[in-house]
């Protein structure tokens, strides 16, 4: 009988071991899998110029840390004591010394204009814009131009920005812009006769998928513009990852946060694989024929179909140029 328990006991205890071994080989290939596609390519940029929005966390800071290693760049954003913690240690791990900080407030258009006046006064090319910065599912907030804050950070401050370095773009061609997007866009609409909520009741949700789509339709219509002059539009899903972005999400739900701390870590992308695919859009060579495209896990893939309705685009192009003021020439 003792030797019979000791057969089960054994058998048990070899059974366990498998099942431990079989998670975790599950977990890894999971994780692999989660991570995504990574950018590959070593390619240098010395002597060219990136501008990172939102660069002082997150995907951004992490964006900024790989241009950095290839180039010179400017780190646009609005807590510049945050800025300029995070600029120091990206020179201190890159040993690159030529990494700034700028002033960059999405929320005013005050300050998007100063921006970039300042940037075309004082810098000789721009060579990669990458539209990284963003909010996600804020209260009803508006800003001091008097729109709703979502929009305004994620579409109409980098629509403004974006058009007003245009000049510096096609100078410095063949150079890019890379906007960040999300697959959140699929199921938005754009309403541009209410882009601020004021006909209809406002859902933080519906708003940011509003401003995702938003950011998908200005990179395809980006891409039509430029045509010709060697500047090429990008969007992307960087995918889910752990960043502040939640933040909002989580002062309504605190519980919320506790409960899914362990999942979040265990399924969401970190920062680094999160900026894996804004890299890859800014630094992959031979891109160029893929202008307006859109792009997951370092792959090209096919947005929803409100993602790819040109009217819309141009629409919303006209009435973007009107709100932020902008002399639209062509």
């Amino acid at each position: 009988m003792r030797d019979m328990r000791d057969h089960i006991t054994s058998t048990d205890r070899v059974n366990y071991c498998a099942v431990i071994a079989l998670a975790a080989l599950s977990f890894m290939v999971l994780r692999k899998w989660i991570s995504g596609g990574v950018c590959k390519s070593r390619v240098r940029l010395d002597g060219k110029t990136v501008v990172v929005t939102g660069a002082n966390t997150g995907i951004g800071r992490e964006t900024a840390r790989d241009m950095a290693c290839r180039a010179r760049v400017v780190m646009a954003c609005r807590d510049l004591t945050r800025a300029e913690n995070a600029a120091e240690h990206i020179r201190r791990s890159t040993g690159n010394g030529n990494v700034v900080i700028r002033h960059l407030n999405l929320a005013s258009l005050y300050s998007v204009q100063e921006f970039a006046k300042e940037f075309i006064a004082t810098e000789e090319r721009l060579d990669i814009l990458i539209n990284n910065a963003g909010v996600m599912m804020c209260p009803k907030w508006t800003t001091e131009d008097g729109f709703e804050t979502q929009l305004a950070v994620n579409h109409l401050g980098h629509f403004l920005l974006t058009n007003l370095l245009l000049g510096m773009l096609k100078k410095s061609s063949p150079s890019r812009v890379v906007t960040v997007s999300s697959i959140a866009h699929v199921g938005g609409k754009i309403e541009v006769d209410d882009l601020f909520f004021d006909k209809r009741p406002y859902s933080p949700l519906v708003s940011y998928k509003q401003s995702k789509l938003a950011n998908v339709l200005f990179s395809r219509e980006l891409a039509r513009r430029m045509k010709g002059t060697g500047v090429s539009s990008y969007c992307l899903h960087p995918g889910v990852i752990r960043t502040e972005l939640s933040r909002h999400i989580e002062s309504w739900y605190p519980m919320l946060k506790t409960l899914l701390s362990l999942p979040c870590m265990l399924l969401m992308k970190t920062p680094w694989q999160g900026a894996q695919t804004s890299i890859y859009c800014a630094v992959t060579e031979g891109l160029e024929k893929k202008s307006g495209c859109y792009f997951s896990d370092c792959a090209e893939k096919d947005p929803a179909p409100e993602g790819k309705d040109d009217a819309v685009a141009r629409s919303l192009w006209e009435e973007s140029a009107r709100l932020v003021g902008l002399n639209d020439r062509r």
